[in-house]
């Protein structure tokens, strides 16, 4: 006992107080039932007892068992104590004690599972384990009831079904966003002239009245505010252009339509995408593997919406809009035609509408038709960022690279060009004022004569934004449209002329360049002659249109008042003279 004392305090008082918490409710019984009165004493005492003498006895047999249970653990299949619980132990009898020479046990055998463990507790989590209750099912009761746990390849199916789902609440969400944004595209911009008008017309009434002769008492040296070129707000010019805007503004069923036709398509290229991924992408089970094939490039990175539809300049009739499709790599007909193969499986997976896909490899687009009136198409152009990069010096090695069925070059160049478009025009002529208006104004006129008909789309909107951009002030549409034909018409599209500048190209581009000399022309001379008509309030023979008539409350404003003594004294004698000249044989 003075011994064990005396090698005490080598151990920390920490450690003391570790071993004497875990074994708190056994000594506290033994040693209070031998002498309460110094309990204390005897129970540090024993601490030091029970670990110095049994340690060297028992370490043999409790580090296999230690070993034992972290294998146990494996082998159950992560079933928790907790779970354990409520269960059951089951196949008592097929658990054999296996003892050594002197009759001890030294561990048990299962008979079902063919496994061996040394310690009892481990023998009773076994007993209620899943794996051994999957074996006495098997080959015992076949009515025993077991929870089946599910494998890595259901949990993924899981985990794959709840983000499609996810996915699917979203675009149903953008679906309905995008359709409020349709509905309200047109309120917001007549909403937006007609504040601009009332603005305008509560700042001339306050310019009139400040510009009201000073009264005799006042300070004639006081200087006056020089008074501003505003010109008349609401001008008849103003009301046909509106009037106009909102004849060739698409009607809500054909922005539905046209809503509706490019979401699907632009879902099931998605589809298509991922399908493209699964093929390619190797099966593994591990998560590892999992965020690798997630990480591997696409074959199809995107798809994006160009032209009239992304630029907002959709008319009343227009059935055609455009979707680019960017490839990883530089694309090829067969590409294009599997693309075309699996587009109409992945529309039926969630659209009831009939759709009809045709392909067109010389064109590098697919055609997707809707059955549903209005009648709508979507053109998707297969196009890759690789075909614009600069060609390699050794041109045999390039040659070799390239797939022998690959795509034209300079179609795939035009769909890259078109991308580049719309984005240059969301970001510099959507927020211009008036700009969106003319253009849709100037499209319905190329649609209607032919010689405004040859000038390009491009060139055009370039050439509407940098009138309006270079403007001092904001314009009114009638300015607006006055200014662009101006510009036209002083020789701006003439070969000698100074040329439209392309943004969106490296080198000098003019945008011009496909017109002809003789288009360029006539659409000079067209311009001159609209201004023409413009200058003698034949506004509505320009649109296409019928004359609005205008209000008599404007028309009686516009009269120049008289005075009262010489208006009576001049209407009475015109009266009279018409009165003697009608008596007159």
């Amino acid at each position: 006992f003075h011994l064990l004392i005396l090698i005490s305090p080598a151990l920390t008082q920490s450690v003391v107080t570790l071993i004497a918490k875990k074994i708190d409710d056994i000594s506290s019984l033994v040693y209070h039932s031998q002498n309460p009165h110094n309990a204390s004493t005897q129970k540090s005492c024993s601490v030091f007892f029970r670990t110095s003498t049994s340690a060297p006895v028992k370490m043999e047999e409790a580090k296999p068992s230690v070993v034992k249970t972290d294998a146990l653990s494996e082998d159950e299949d992560g079933d928790g104590s907790g779970a354990q619980g409520d269960i059951q132990p089951v196949g008592h009898d097929y658990v054999e004690e296996v003892r050594n020479d002197d009759g001890k046990v030294i561990r048990f055998h299962c008979k079902l599972c063919e496994c061996s463990f040394n310690d009892p507790n481990a023998k009773d989590m076994h007993l209620k384990g899943r794996r051994h209750r999957l074996q006495y099912k098997k080959k015992v009761n076949p009515d025993l009831p077991v929870e089946i746990k599910p494998s890595n390849r259901a949990r993924k199916l899981l985990e794959v079904k709840l983000r499609k789902q996810k996915q699917k609440s979203g675009m149903k969400r953008q679906h309905e966003d995008e359709q409020r944004w349709h509905i309200e595209m047109r309120r917001y911009e007549e909403d937006m002239y007609w504040r601009r008008m009332e603005e305008e017309q509560l700042y001339w009434v306050e310019m009139r009245h400040r510009m009201a002769p000073p009264p005799l008492m006042g300070h004639p040296s006081m200087p006056l505010p020089p008074l501003s070129p505003l010109r008349r707000p609401d001008s008849p010019d103003d009301r046909h252009i509106m009037a106009k805007h909102s004849a060739i503004y698409p009607v809500e069923e054909e922005l539905q339509a046209v809503q509706r036709i490019v979401s699907h398509s632009e879902r099931a290229l998605k589809l298509v995408s991922d399908s493209l991924l699964e093929k390619e992408a190797c099966p593994a089970d591990d998560d590892e593997a999992d965020k690798q094939s997630e990480s591997q490039a696409r074959v199809l990175k995107g798809v994006m919406r160009v032209g009239i539809l992304a630029k907002g300049l959709l008319l009343r009739g227009d059935r055609n809009v455009q979707l680019i499709l960017l490839a990883a790599k530089k694309p090829t007909a067969s590409l294009l035609r599997t693309i075309a193969e699996q587009l109409p499986k992945q529309l039926a997976t969630f659209s009831e509408d009939q759709y009809e896909v045709q392909v067109h490899p010389e064109e590098a687009n697919i055609v997707i038709f809707s059955s549903k009136e209005p009648k709508m198409q979507v053109t998707i152009s297969l196009t890759s960022p690789v075909m614009r990069e600069d060609p390699v010096p050794n041109m045999e090695k390039a040659s070799e690279k390239d797939p022998p069925d690959v795509l034209s070059r300079t179609k795939c160049l035009e769909n890259l060009a078109a991308l580049r478009h719309a984005k240059w025009f969301q970001a510099r002529a959507n927020g211009l004022q008036s700009c969106v208006i003319i253009i849709r104004v100037l499209r319905d006129l190329c649609q209607r004569i032919p010689t405004w008909g040859k000038m390009p789309d491009w060139a055009m909107e370039l050439l509407v934004e940098k009138a309006i951009s270079s403007a001092s002030g904001p314009l009114s549409p009638a300015e607006a449209l006055r200014r662009v034909l101006e510009c036209i018409a002083t020789g701006i599209l003439l070969p000698d002329g100074p040329g439209l500048l392309d943004p969106c190209e490296k080198g000098q581009t003019d945008a011009l360049g496909n017109m002809l000399k003789q288009a360029r022309e006539d659409v000079t001379a067209s311009a001159q002659h609209t201004l023409r008509l413009l200058a003698f309030r034949q506004i509505h023979n320009v649109l296409g249109m019928g004359s609005l008539t205008v209000s008599k409350a404007g028309v009686r404003n516009r009269k120049r008042r008289h005075d009262g003594s010489d208006s009576g004294e001049g209407e009475a004698d015109r009266k009279k003279d018409k009165k003697d000249d009608s008596h007159d044989p």
